[in-house]
């Protein structure tokens, strides 16, 4: 390939789809199971942003939940017919990847498990091969009555716990409330001492979620296969699992965007987009495969219906967005120091709205 071509990568789940698959897994198959969820979810956003705990990673919670999935009976075929049945695409997504994908390389980099991403490329008539994603073979996994049962007892122990709250401003967990601190200490006890001396401490050992530190590895891997600098990458994500690439991508002067992300994406990624609808993010991505990071930045800073024609936008991706956004295009704008808690607190209230209060929530 060319070394002037550039590249779009994106997250699944936000900017592809309003499913947060293992939540939902867990919520469908585990009684309590959006607790347990919520719960491990907000410990992985303090280990992996406070605590940077070493060798832990944003998105390891598709490890920790894992135990608790096969104590009560989830299987691969399982897992597979329910994210078969139950994908929620975002508007647009479809029309979006189907878009770029004929005009330069793209792939999907997510911290979702293998057999969402399998049934999603297929519902996207997207290749597989293009994704990069967290594998799971849960039937490989051996788990006996005793230990089932004791990790039933550690779930009941997790949901009865206060959820932990993290302030916006947290730098370490003394920041957190003395309640908080506690609950932190018994999960620390639970996943790192007690849990560790279970059989099921191998899926730990063995299963690598694709999040933080590993989607920039992987980042990386990608350019290096097509034979790209960093410089020429377009990466769209939405979460804590995206901030490792944001910061990858940006110091290396590639183009990040935080489509409906949380406070998280946005305090690490370069341009916000709050929008119903995937189709904004085709035309930034063919502004910048087109002309680079300052011809994007210059349509970012120029938002408007009459700067599609000007921008040369393609006419029929023009016809798309008019259809799309009939009365007023969506929010896009350039992330700042001066705007970006601002940005951040509306995207996040934004992200509720569109993927629902409780995916909404989560890291």
């Amino acid at each position: 390939m060319k070394k002037s071509e550039r590249a779009y990568i994106t997250d699944c789940e936000g900017p592809i789809s309003k499913n947060d698959n293992a939540f939902e897994l867990t919520g469908h198959f585990i009684s309590q199971g959006a607790k347990l969820f919520n719960q491990i979810s907000r410990y992985d956003d303090v280990l992996a942003d406070i605590v940077k705990r070493k060798g832990y990673k944003a998105g390891d919670t598709l490890k920790l939940i894992a135990p608790f999935l096969k104590a009560y009976g989830v299987t691969d075929e399982k897992i597979s017919r329910f994210s078969t049945k139950n994908i929620l695409l975002m508007p647009g997504a479809k029309a979006t990847l189907r878009f770029l994908k004929e005009l330069m390389p793209s792939f999907i980099v997510s911290t979702s498990y293998q057999q969402y991403i399998r049934a999603l490329c297929s519902v996207l008539d997207f290749p597989f091969k293009r994704t990069h994603c967290t594998l799971l073979n849960i039937d490989s996994y051996q788990v006996g009555r005793e230990e089932r049962q004791v990790l039933k007892e550690f779930k009941q122990e997790i949901c009865a716990m206060p959820l932990i709250e993290i302030p916006g401003n947290a730098k370490s967990v003394s920041d957190l409330s003395e309640r908080d601190q506690e609950t932190i200490i018994r999960l620390d006890e639970i996943f790192f001492e007690e849990m560790l001396q279970l059989e099921s401490k191998i899926m730990f050992e063995e299963i690598n979620p694709v999040g933080g530190t590993e989607k920039a590895k992987v980042t990386t891997d990608i350019v290096d296969q097509i034979g790209i600098d960093l410089s020429s990458v377009i990466y769209i994500g939405d979460s804590i699992t995206d901030v490792e690439c944001f910061k990858l991508v940006k110091e290396k002067g590639g183009a990040t965007i935080s489509f409906n992300g949380n406070a998280y994406a946005v305090r690490e990624a370069e341009i916000a987009v709050l929008s119903k609808n995937a189709l904004a993010i085709a035309a930034l991505a063919d502004a910048f495969r087109r002309h680079g990071k300052a011809y994007l930045l210059k349509l970012v800073e120029s938002w408007r219906y009459t700067c599609l024609v000007q921008f040369d936008v393609d006419p029929l991706l023009r016809k798309m967005i008019r259809a799309a956004f009939p009365k007023k295009l969506p929010k896009v704008s350039e992330i700042t120091n001066r705007n970006m808690f601002e940005l951040a607190a509306e995207s996040s209230a934004f992200r509720k709205c569109v993927r629902g209060e409780n995916v909404g929530m989560l890291g």
